[in-house]
């Protein structure tokens, strides 16, 4: 009996809630950081990837842009290369002066026999001189007349065309074969008027163009006369 109230008096030891250990935790919670950087690592590197390939795409485009207008220019020059369609050309030699008038084979005059003072280049409202028109052309200057009736809009796009660029001589001429013709040094086109686009090309082809006996003289000091 003693010993059964012995054991029955024991006091009994109470159990606290159950824990974690904290060993456990930490690993649990090192695996998952782990899993964390490696989802972001491969989010970066998804990410990196479609960067480079939009980069790369764009230098694409790029290249393949400048190839084209390149391509374009080069197209365009080509056929703005040259002298324009229609262009007559001659043979006269240069340096041979003379005081008497001449009989020229063009309408207006493209080289040949001249006076030995040049006219100034620049626009004219009357006819200037063939004899010293043409000892311009000389020079490297690019004559351009037009007919006395060309309207006036017209005229005053020949005139600043002469008044913005050197080596440009506009005057009106009678008898023109056609609206306006422009000349240069064994080269002469006959053109609808000032908007026609082989003027331009005319222009680039054949003003201070080294085809001229003396390209780069002086077209100033010269005449300012007109007839």
């Amino acid at each position: 009996m003693a010993n059964k109230r012995e054991h029955q008096q024991q006091p009994e030891q109470q159990q606290g809630p159950a824990r974690t250990p904290r060993p456990r935790t930490e690993a649990a919670q090192l695996r998952r950081d782990q899993r964390l950087a490696a989802i972001e690592r491969d989010l970066r590197r998804r990410r990196l990837r479609r960067v480079g390939l939009g980069i790369v795409a764009l230098a694409l485009a790029a290249v393949v842009v400048v190839v084209a207008v390149q391509a374009t220019r080069e197209d365009d020059d080509e056929t703005a290369a040259g002298p324009p369609a229609g262009t007559q050309t001659f043979a006269y030699l240069g340096g041979v002066h003379t005081e008497e008038p001449v009989a020229y084979a063009e309408v207006p005059p493209a080289g040949g026999p001249h006076s030995a003072v040049w006219q100034n280049c620049g626009y004219y409202a009357e006819p200037v001189g063939n004899e010293h028109a043409v000892h311009s052309l000389e020079h490297g200057a690019v004559w351009l007349t037009y007919r006395p009736d060309l309207p006036a809009d017209q005229v005053a796009t020949l005139q600043d065309l002469a008044e913005n660029q050197d080596h440009v001589l506009v005057s009106p001429y009678p008898g023109l074969p056609s609206p306006v013709v422009a000349s240069a040094w064994n080269a002469q086109v006959m053109l609808d008027g000032p908007a026609d686009p082989r003027l331009e090309q005319f222009m680039r082809e054949y003003r201070l163009s080294p085809d001229a006996p003396e390209p780069g003289a002086l077209c100033s000091n010269g005449t300012s006369e007109t007839v």
